[in-house]
């Protein structure tokens, strides 16, 4: 363990914009009024995660293109696009877009694998080709050269009176810097820092060591080091943390009870690897801001990163994630050493 901790510069929040189906315009504009009160918080970074067929985001850049338009200064981000429902060469157009509309605000973060139950989905995903899809780092491969200008085309020129291109349009350079991989094996760490992405690490790792004592912390802390390892820029790659973190010094006796109550049924999974992956989960921080300080400050990889975007539980309510955002800027931040962006 390092003597003291990186200082935190980038204080950011993740939600799953959940939504009732029998009224999602609700939802949706729910997530964007939580994005804009990050923004006026002083946050520096709000990210969405991506849901399909479920009552989550779907579209995460459709959010975060509408999002755009009602902020002007905080980073927006996915953590993350599972790939293997995506085209590569169309999503780099979507995601060129978003970031030209927001002035260069995107971080997109991606991951690989088969969609989640694809036996079930991939008759109406790949029809003709769901037998033969590559979902593994080729796929990330081909999103990056794309997004960083390499030709998707063996044409360019004009055919009467269009223009064509041979790369993406609109071309937008400094979003090949600002791509993300959200990982949690020391293989794909690994890779991430061979590409020089920047590496997304959250709540969920993978325990590979059989052998190793289960500890979620030092095996989060093994992944940042085996990426830093293999970036080009070392140490100074970037690494965000991303943590469920529930500050309650503001909340009412009825939240911080469910708060609770929320972290101790989901603590019983934290203690052994689970399932064939090894999967090892955080637990779950509950308490004041003092009270969280102290434990982040404690915890092996928090003291390796200088950026964070805690995650917002998923089923709570609009007015929870306020008090919990509130919270999380006005008295956890500093308490950590971060000042919110002007």
């Amino acid at each position: 363990m390092p003597p003291t901790p990186r200082p935190l510069r980038k204080l950011g929040f993740l939600t799953i914009g959940l939504f009732d189906p029998a009224d999602p315009a609700r939802g949706h504009q729910s997530t964007l009024e939580i994005i804009e009160l990050g923004e006026r918080l002083g946050f520096d970074s709000a990210w969405v995660r991506h849901r399909h067929l479920q009552y989550g985001i779907s579209s995460p850049v459709a959010v975060l293109a509408a999002a755009s338009q009602r902020t002007r200064r905080i980073e927006l981000g996915t953590a993350v696009t599972p790939l293997g429902w995506e085209n590569p060469l169309r999503l780099a157009e979507d995601l060129a877009t978003v970031d030209v509309l927001s002035g260069g605000r995107l971080n997109p973060g991606v991951s690989v694998g088969p969609p989640m139950h694809y036996d079930q989905v991939k008759h109406a995903l790949y029809p003709d080709t769901g037998d033969s899809e590559d979902f593994g780092h080729e796929r990330v491969r081909r999103l990056l050269d794309l997004v960083r200008g390499k030709p998707a085309s063996d044409f360019s020129g004009v055919e009467g009176f269009e223009v064509f291109s041979d790369v993406v349009q609109p071309h937008s350079p400094g979003l090949g810097r600002r791509l993300w991989y959200g990982g949690g094996s020391l293989g794909s760490a690994r890779w991430a820092g061979l590409h020089g992405m920047n590496f997304l690490t959250s709540s969920v790792v993978k325990a590979e060591d059989p052998e190793g004592p289960p500890d979620f912390a030092e095996t989060q802390l093994a992944l940042i080091r085996e990426f830093r390892a293999h970036h080009p820029e070392g140490e100074a790659a970037r690494v965000s943390q991303g943590l469920v973190v529930i500050p309650a010094d503001s909340a009412t006796r009825e939240q911080r009870a469910r708060y609770a109550e929320f972290a101790a049924r989901r603590l019983p999974r934290t203690a052994t690897p689970q399932g064939p992956a090894r999967l090892l989960f955080a637990p779950d921080l509950v308490g004041t801001s003092a009270e969280l300080a102290e434990r982040l400050r404690a915890d092996a990889a928090f003291r390796e990163v200088e950026e964070v975007a805690f995650a917002l539980p998923f089923t709570f309510a609009h007015e929870d994630y306020v008090q919990i955002l509130t919270d999380m800027a006005t008295k956890l931040g500093p308490a950590l050493g971060w000042r919110p962006a002007g």
